[in-house]
């Protein structure tokens, strides 16, 4: 996530729609003042400030860390509603943090993916560490793990209601942040790279197929809002 009070726009980052690569890319246009949150392992190397930058902060609402977690040194991201704004934080969180008025006046911006391919993304991405004889199917990572409940539209919504200015499609994700870029005056200044990208699901092999009836529906059921408010279709 990214909060630049120099070029007055809010990046809301969501799951599988090239967003690591967006912040890469904003992140050469910041700010000593902006927010950056800390990166993914594998991706600090890539930004313009390594480890994020002005993420903690003192705000009522901002909880405490477990003594716990202290003691055990966790890494941030196990913890990450405790230290200010953080990665996939959702819309109303980060409103509440930056006030009315800074969210009122700066423009927000997200992107979107077709649910049904996001989800196969998503299990390409987690699985891809995983040296198995037996890889979890896809059936069992969605259902069995309770996968769907990873879910963009709170990142970029607020109840039932898009809080973005624009939310762009990933399906045409380099038209959409050059789109962007222009609202908030740095068309043409940074460069999209290809950064986070797994192994993926092979050529020859549409989403479509990793579905059964049941998959298809439960991921029609639980993404039925973003599905009807962008015209996705299986």
């Amino acid at each position: 996530m990214i909060v630049s009070h120099k070029h007055e726009f809010i990046f809301m980052k969501s799951y599988k729609t090239a967003s690591s690569s967006m912040e890469i890319a904003l992140s050469q246009a910041l700010g000593p003042d902006d927010i950056l949150t800390p990166a993914r392992e594998g991706l600090d190397g890539l930004r313009k400030t390594p480890g994020g930058q002005n993420y903690r902060f003192d705000h009522p609402d901002v909880p405490r860390v477990p003594l716990w977690r202290k003691l055990l040194r966790r890494p941030e991201r196990h913890y990450h509603p405790t230290v200010g704004f953080f990665d996939h934080m959702p819309a109303w969180r980060a409103r509440r943090y930056l006030g009315e008025k800074i969210w009122s006046r700066y423009y927000k911006f997200a992107f979107e993916r077709n649910p049904w391919d996001r989800h196969v993304s998503f299990y390409h991405y987690k699985m891809r560490d995983k040296a198995r004889d037996k890889m979890r199917s896809f059936d069992d990572f969605l259902v069995k793990a309770r996968n769907y409940k990873v879910n963009n539209w709170e990142i970029y919504a607020i109840g039932d209601s898009v809080a973005m200015d624009f939310v762009g499609r990933y399906e045409e994700v380099a038209e959409g942040f050059e789109q962007a870029l222009g609202e908030i005056g740095l068309a043409g200044g940074v460069a999209l790279p290809k950064a986070n990208v797994g192994k993926g699901k092979p050529k020859n092999k549409s989403y479509r197929d990793y579905y059964s009836d049941e998959t298809r529906d439960l991921i029609a059921k639980v993404c039925a809002r973003e599905i009807a408010y962008f015209g996705y279709e299986f």
